[in-house]
């Protein structure tokens, strides 16, 4: 996810057109105690009002708290919070909350999470990345932080699971023997186990640093866990060749919980297997970046193709599949699962010939949902490509209408999505419909450089409280969880 952007960085049933009936499947609850679809039509949020602090620009009767800040908020268990704030997870109710926080870090980081013992997968990653726990009250403040789980590496996102859990994806492949160097602090080591996997993690101190192996090993980013408990489908963020979208299935009759979850460290246990979309001729699509905005809406036929060594032995996984065998995309990123179906981002592919084919459009953000049910998946919003904007000397007119490069995903307690922003110039928290319009509901406003102009970082890891009431954001540098409040169910509802 950490990518220099001014560098740039089970159906094959013959036959076309699977309906669709009704609304978009899409609008479905993340958590069925909450309305299956928005009702009316969408109201956009009021216009952002700068912040004289700083910090973040949101729309009049909303407010902000700060949670953590990286090297300043002490944890529990010694030191201060960690850096490179990522994915998120938000759990229980009332006063018994707790948030989860990934923290995309490489070995030897600064402001690494630091190893505490119980908690650690590699000895050999110090100062690495991994997950700290915050405690919250319900109203987004902080009555306390420790480390969930360290020793692991480049903590992207990941997913909440159905039992109150969070698991945590590395977004690099090391391998047990390479050596690492770190050029911010000049540490030096070697990793002792490999890397490239998915953790479960607990909110309530007990720790479990072993690797969900039957999920592969690769640039993982994020996950979801079907509503039966039977798939789990993941993302990759990486390119030459670009990332795949992943579906892990168990052996018949099995299901996922608490008490099987163990299972998942063989590396042989269930099935992994590729995204194919296919066209009306039963061919494969290639990359997604081929689909574009006149596709909105319409569903494609998905197949799962097998990956014969999920554990990349000689081989990266991505690299296991021949060319029109399955369908790449530059940076699959945030995924989020629905009662329905489940939602997948691209970010962008920008670059013919480097991200995305020489004969495909570029563009600066897809969102997709694949249905259960109907085994299709379909483009639910598109972020067209404006070259202007990647120029030096762009300044936007109206900073708070230009949109671009969607990362992490949440489906809000109303059925709509929040989005958050990883691009070019303005960073935003965007509230989204699938199949309709866009709005901003952040900015941040933090400077992270040497010049007077802000830099804009990421924003990354949204997700509500389990109430509704509070909608968590972290901004990546220099490493902030906010807590939003205000009213929601007005503008979302």
């Amino acid at each position: 996810m950490v990518i220099s952007r001014r560098g740039l960085m089970a159906s094959s049933a013959a036959g076309a057109g699977i309906a669709v009936t009704g609304s978009f499947p899409s609008l479905a609850e993340a958590r069925p105690r909450f309305a299956a679809t928005p009702s009316g039509p969408h109201r956009p949020f009021p216009p952002l009002v700068d912040d004289p602090e700083g910090i973040l620009a949101l729309p009049a009767g909303f407010s902000y708290k700060i949670l953590t800040r990286a090297g300043e908020t002490a944890l529990e268990t010694g030191g201060s919070c960690p850096g490179s704030h990522d994915g998120a997870g938000a759990f229980g109710h009332g006063r018994r909350q707790y948030l989860i926080l990934n923290h995309e870090c490489d070995a030897g980081d600064p402001l690494g999470v630091p190893h505490l013992p119980g908690t650690v997968y590699d000895p050999g990653a110090t100062g690495g990345g991994g997950c700290t726990v915050v405690r919250t009250d319900g109203k987004g403040n902080n009555r306390g932080q420790f480390v969930g789980i360290s020793g692991t590496i480049a903590n992207c996102a990941g997913g909440p699971t159905p039992w109150g859990t969070w698991w945590t994806c590395e977004e690099a492949t090391a391998r047990a023997g390479e050596d690492w160097e770190n050029e911010d602090s000049g540490a030096t080591g070697v990793y002792e186990k490999d890397h490239g996997y998915v953790f479960e993690v607990f909110g309530d101190g007990r720790a479990r640093p072993k690797p969900l192996k039957a999920l592969g090993r690769y640039d993982h980013e994020a996950c979801a866990i079907s509503a039966d408990r039977q798939f789990v489908f993941l993302s990759e963020d990486a390119d030459e060749p670009n990332g795949l979208f992943y579906r892990w299935e168990g052996p018949p009759r099995f299901r996922i919980g608490p008490d099987t979850v163990a299972k998942l460290s063989s590396a042989s246990f269930g099935r992994l297997a590729a995204m194919a979309i296919l066209l009306d001729d039963g061919s494969v699509l290639p990359d997604v970046a081929y689909l574009t905005s006149a596709q909105l809406g319409r569903p494609f036929r998905v197949t799962w193709v097998k990956v014969p060594d999920r554990d990349a032995t000689d081989v990266d996984v991505r690299e296991q599949f021949a060319d029109g065998e399955v369908t790449r995309g530059r940076k699959f990123e945030g995924v989020w699962g629905t009662e329905q179906g489940v939602y997948v981002v691209n970010s962008y592919a920008l670059e013919k010939g480097e991200d995305l084919p020489v004969d495909a459009v570029p563009h600066s953000g897809m969102v997709w949902f694949y249905s259960y049910a109907d085994q299709t998946i379909q483009l639910v919003n598109y972020f067209p490509y404006q070259q202007h904007v990647h120029e030096e000397t762009f300044e936007p007119a109206y900073p708070d209408l230009y949109f671009d490069s969607p990362d992490n995903v949440t489906v809000t307690p109303w059925g709509s999505l929040v989005l958050a922003e990883d691009g070019v110039g303005a960073s935003h928290v965007l509230s989204s419909v699938p199949g309709g319009p866009s709005c901003a509901i952040a900015r941040n406003m933090i400077n992270v450089g040497d010049d007077a102009e802000p830099e804009y970082s990421e924003f990354t890891g949204p997700t509500f409280s389990a109430d509704g009431k509070v909608l968590y954001v972290n901004i990546q540098d220099p490493g902030l969880t906010i807590a939003i409040d205000g009213p929601w169910g007005k503008y979302l509802g």
